[in-house]
């Protein structure tokens, strides 16, 4: 089974090289694909270095610019369709996503999901070392965008999600609309109207050691809008 883990990166330089050793030390045999945006800070040359290293399973999408998570991961989708993966995920660099966790995904996937959420906020997950404000954010919306989509997953704006190739056949990924947090919620919608099995397995969300968040409040009212217009989405 082809497994490519999808890492989208922008000044990363404190945390490229240990995210994908430590990808590579586990037994699934993952491949990588990261997706950089221009870092200024030398990211890309990092992983040019390290494709040495790993010629086979290591690959680098280097594009001019910072244009946003969810183009990112477009990108990325679309890359991973034409090589015929299997199974595609979405991890960040900054370890704030347990890479041991791939397996739970994978596993929950192979047992009939079609889209497999690292969620936060199911019994057994939980946040680590995240202010109040970020937490009452990411749970509040959380809750608004169940209230206004009626969509059934509880961690919608998650970033550690595992999907079946068939599901992101099946999406339209050219008309995908956003690209910060409703990206997320927007693709787990889209995946749901198409009648796609989500499952959640909990993990513990731990805040980067290193570097620098990405977060900003363009992303929190692209998230807080954008909900409203995918209930036109078909």
């Amino acid at each position: 089974m082809k497994k490519l883990v999808i890492i989208p990166t922008y000044n990363e330089k404190e945390n490229i090289e240990k995210i994908i050793r430590k990808v590579f030390s586990l037994s699934g045999n993952y491949h990588l694909l990261i997706v950089d945006d221009g870092s200024p800070d030398g990211t890309g040359a990092i992983i040019k270095g390290l494709q040495q290293e790993f010629p086979a399973a290591l690959h680098l999408l280097e594009r001019k610019g910072k244009l946003g998570l969810g183009t990112a991961y477009i990108a990325g989708f679309k890359w991973a369709l034409q090589k015929e993966y299997e199974y595609i995920f979405e991890m960040d660099a900054d370890f704030s996503h347990k890479p041991d966790d791939l397996e739970r995904l994978f596993a929950a996937c192979a047992d009939g999901a079609d889209v497999v959420v690292g969620s936060r906020y199911i019994k057994g997950g939980r946040v680590v070392n995240w202010p109040w404000d970020r937490i009452f954010i990411s749970r509040g919306g959380a809750f608004y965008t169940k209230m206004i989509t009626w969509m059934p997953v509880n961690d919608p704006t998650a970033g550690f999600v595992c999907y079946s190739r068939k599901v992101l056949s099946a999406i339209p990924l050219d008309n995908v609309h956003f690209i910060g947090y409703a990206f997320q919620i927007e693709m787990k919608y889209r995946a749901w109207k198409l009648g796609f099995k989500i499952k959640e397995v909990p993990i513990v969300f731990e805040d980067r050691k290193e570097g620098v968040s990405k977060m900003s409040g363009n992303i929190i009212k692209e998230a807080m809008y954008g909900v409203w217009k995918m209930r036109s989405f078909t």
